[in-house]
């Protein structure tokens, strides 16, 4: 399984446009050592030759462009499929770009198909294009490309989170409003193959991500926070990580303490705000990920899981 990593950054990107933190400063004026990501999405190519984004960011075209992944006809969509963890616009809003008629499949629960639909005019200009396939929790299921067999399965598990802001006071949390994603590769040769795992927004411990770190075998996992109170730090708004759903990297209490548990051979942060000290090459916070044996994803990272 070849793992290319298309965007690293939380939404809005780094640097975020309307930003001028140390992080965004810094890397416009060359004041900090530190590289341009765009908003958080991989792809992914198994053995039979099927290729699958997981999120499609508002950033897509350009992602494409870098990844290979080109049309083999004259009009033809180049991967088979996208596979979405929730509907925050950051995932989803690609979508949008792929309505030129060829038919696209798209794997996401139920609860966030729902949410994409519903109350949204928009999605009618996107209907007649997607085609959906239900994720449920807990369950192994093929993601199916154009090989004569699927090689790739994938268990959807239920991570702490909440609904994308646009549904806030629309639609109540569910089990499967957020989830992260295991991927394992087989073979005819080998019924247990490879697996990787992906969870780019974690609001917090839970047996799913004890399941996640004991079954990987390369995990990407969310390092938008450094710390609790790294936006009102900042004078950025008065939301916490734990406000936005997502546990932070650093403290007595961080998710760096439990990725060292990890059985995986790779464990890498995805999904870094532009406000996260790990962006900046050589700081103290980078240096503590890095001497825990955990690395901190970049656009174009290459990897391929055996």
């Amino acid at each position: 399984m070849r793992v290319l990593v298309l965007g690293s950054a939380a939404g809005g990107g780094f640097p975020q446009w309307n930003c001028a933190c140390l992080n965004c400063r810094g890397l416009r004026d060359g004041s900090i050592s530190a590289t341009a990501r765009l908003q958080a999405a991989l792809a992914i190519e198994a053995a039979d030759g099927s290729r699958f984004l997981i999120h499609a960011s508002p950033d897509l075209r350009q992602q494409l462009d870098s990844s290979g992944f080109h049309p083999p006809a004259v009009r033809a969509c180049p991967f088979d499929g996208v596979l979405l963890t929730n509907g925050d616009l950051d995932q989803c809003l690609g979508l949008w770009s792929l309505r030129e008629g060829q038919p696209v499949h798209v794997y996401a629960t139920e609860a966030v198909r729902r949410g994409l639909i519903e109350h949204n005019s928009m999605y009618r200009a996107l209907a007649p294009h997607l085609l959906w396939h239900e994720l449920k929790l807990d369950t192994s299921q093929n993601v199916h490309g154009d090989g004569p067999s699927p090689s790739l399965s994938v268990t959807t598990l239920s991570v702490p989170g909440k609904v994308p802001l646009y549904l806030e006071g629309v639609a109540e949390t569910q089990p499967d409003t957020n989830v992260a994603l295991l991927f394992r590769e087989y073979s005819q040769e080998h019924a247990n193959g490879p697996t990787l795992g992906y969870a780019p927004c974690v609001g917090g411990p839970a047996p799913s991500v004890d399941r996640l770190l004991a079954e990987a075998d390369c995990l990407f996992f969310d390092g938008t926070f450094w710390s609790q109170d790294e936006l009102p730090a900042l004078g950025i708004g008065h939301k916490t990580a734990r406000d936005m759903a997502h546990w932070p990297i650093g403290g007595p209490q961080g998710s760096l303490h439990q990725l060292t548990s990890s059985r995986a051979s790779r464990r890498i942060l995805i999904h870094i705000n532009n406000t996260n000290p790990i962006l900046r090459d050589g700081s103290a916070q980078r240096r503590e990920v890095e001497e825990a044996g955990v690395e901190v994803a970049y656009d174009g990272m290459e990897i391929v899981i055996t």
